[in-house]
């Protein structure tokens, strides 16, 4: 296992776990690293101190000890908010799938009664409709969801 410090482009800052350098670098390329804090994936190596390996705890000290730490409560306050988000969403909106931007359009043209919707977009796709005026608002990954 390998450490690494990573931050995205807000500035946060966290660690993160890989099973080599390889993974990290699979997981880099597929957009699977996600920041605990904002969700964005736009992740990167920070910089660290190395490890010093020390003296080797004989197994039974080892066993007795484990490394700890905390959450930050307000990543935690911020994670909780974005669940509930997706949950209001999700109960009170219909799901479209990859259909969105079609059933959008047709909502904004009023070729449909007008509903909650939420379902998958290509950035192209989202793109064409804000330049056509279509409202809509992406919601943000789950730091979750990549984990």
């Amino acid at each position: 296992m390998i450490r690494y410090s990573l931050r995205c482009d807000s500035d946060h800052t966290f660690d993160a776990w890989f099973g080599s350098s390889a993974d990290y670098d699979r997981a880099s390329d597929a957009g699977e690293n996600a920041c605990p804090i904002c969700g964005s994936r736009q992740v990167e190596k920070s910089i660290m101190a190395p490890a010093i390996g020390g003296a080797r705890q004989p197994d039974a000290a080892r066993a007795e000890t484990m490394t700890l730490a905390t959450a930050d409560p307000r990543a935690t306050k911020l994670r909780e908010a974005l669940k509930e988000l997706r949950r209001k969403v999700t109960e009170n909106a219909d799901y479209v799938g990859d259909r969105f931007a079609e059933e959008a359009r047709r909502i904004h043209y009023a070729e449909v009664e007008p509903r909650g919707i939420y379902g998958e977009a290509t950035r192209d796709e989202a793109k064409a409709l804000a330049e056509e005026g279509v409202g809509f608002q992406p919601l943000p990954p789950l730091p979750d969801d990549a984990n």
